[in-house]
């Protein structure tokens, strides 16, 4: 069996980690989305088209013609027309039933498998405000009979999430739509008219569904990770005089040097270098080549390749992108005085995250002055820098503001 996997789209709601990478090739435990996915997809398919778009060049540079014994191949979709014009791409190459999905949604693989197992139908899931979602009704138990697009009025808590068994007739229906009014061809639509002229059915997941639509997400999905799939391994050089307490992944050629306090769950990728001095606290996750010195905390944060906070930083709920370095005495602030949710500039508005607990979420090559302090949920775009002793209290989005003539960098 083949699957398509959509991951064309330039995803605006996940800026800054996304100006400079494809959502599929952000990273969730030290692998990237699209590799998750691949994973949850093994003994299921034989073979996944990637629908490529945004930086198309970057995955299939990352992925190549094969993951883990599935063959991989790639359609471009180059204007962003919808995802039913997407999946209209690769028409040609589906000639047997097959699966389609999200390229930046985390599915359980006892759950595709199942959806494999149908013969028309979408996973669904029961959330608690239906008004978010693309809405299932359903009779005869599993009969899809109606998808609503944010529903005004709430007659199922069925989300659908993004992940389909299609035959080729889904290509036929998909032909003859008429655009949406956004002006692009919605695969939502399609199933809407395969649930109108054929046996249509719904497959409620079992197990876990974590759609990254924002950059926050990434945090969330991390927690999950390594609270559910972490396993303890010592594969790096640590010192006798480090304390390594519970679930804690060490990667080939690490290091863990004196006075340095680990508390799992926590995972540190390949070729990292760990203090003296510091304490990594549950959730801390380090991918490869990243690097924590002297008096620094990470709690609950992602330091993505090459990332360096060497000494006096505390690091709370954030992601950190490549390469960046923190300056000695950066503190991301995590938590409002008042304990309400953490709002984030998303889009030309304040978007409320969900989380009582965000720091900063900061792109690559990012340089941060010595005591910078940030703000909870504010963002840095790649290649910025700040003054040293600065407050962040709004997202920086570019160079422009340092005087004519500042060095930049990256």
């Amino acid at each position: 069996m083949k699957a398509v996997i959509m991951a064309a789209g330039k995803s605006t709601r996940t800026v800054p980690l996304t100006l400079t990478r494809p959502k599929p090739l952000l990273k969730v435990l030290n692998k990237p989305i699209l590799a998750h996915q691949l994973d949850a997809l093994r003994g299921v398919i034989d073979e996944a088209v990637i629908i490529v778009g945004y930086r198309k060049e970057m995955v299939q540079m990352a992925f190549g013609t094969s993951y883990e014994g599935i063959r991989l191949s790639y359609v471009e979709q180059a204007e962003q027309l919808g995802t039913g014009h997407a999946l209209l791409q690769c028409a040609d190459r589906m000639k047997e039933p097959f699966l389609a999905m999200n390229g930046d949604d985390l599915y359980a693989a006892c759950d595709l498998a199942r959806l494999a197992a149908a013969e028309q139908a979408c996973l669904v899931k029961r959330v608690s405000d239906p008004r978010l979602y693309g809405i299932c009704e359903v009779t005869d138990g599993d009969r899809l009979t109606q998808l609503i697009e944010k529903p005004v009025e709430i007659t199922s808590d069925l989300a659908s999430i993004g992940a389909y068994k299609f035959t080729q007739a889904v290509f036929d229906v998909l032909r003859k739509l008429e655009p949406s009014p956004r002006g692009e061809i919605e695969l939502t639509d399609g199933v809407q008219k395969l649930a109108e002229i054929s046996d249509f059915r719904v497959v409620e997941v079992s197990g876990y569904w974590m759609p990254i639509g924002y950059a926050w997400n990434l945090l969330e999905a991390n927690e999950y990770f390594i609270d559910t799939f972490l396993e303890r391994g010592i594969h790096g050089e640590v010192s006798p005089a480090a304390h390594i307490n519970g679930r804690v992944y060490i990667g080939e050629g690490s290091v863990v040097r004196s006075g340095v306090v680990i508390d799992g769950p926590v995972y540190i990728g390949k070729h990292c270098s760990v203090g003296p001095n510091c304490w990594l606290r549950p959730g801390a996750t380090l991918c490869n080549g990243a690097k924590v010195g002297h008096a620094v905390e990470i709690k609950n944060s992602i330091l993505c390749d090459g990332a360096t906070v060497p000494h006096l930083s505390y690091v709370g709920d954030s992601i950190i992108g490549e390469k960046t370095n923190l300056g000695a005495g950066t503190i991301t602030a995590n938590l409002r005085h008042d304990g309400a949710n953490i709002s984030s500039f998303v889009n030309g508005k304040m978007v409320d995250t969900g989380r009582r607990k965000l720091g900063a979420i900061i792109g690559d090559n990012v340089h941060t002055g010595i005591n910078t302090c940030l703000f909870p949920g504010r963002k840095l775009w790649p290649n910025v820098m700040t003054f040293p002793g600065e407050s962040i209290r709004r997202d920086v989005t570019d160079v422009e503001r340092l005087p004519q003539g500042y060095p930049t960098h990256g």
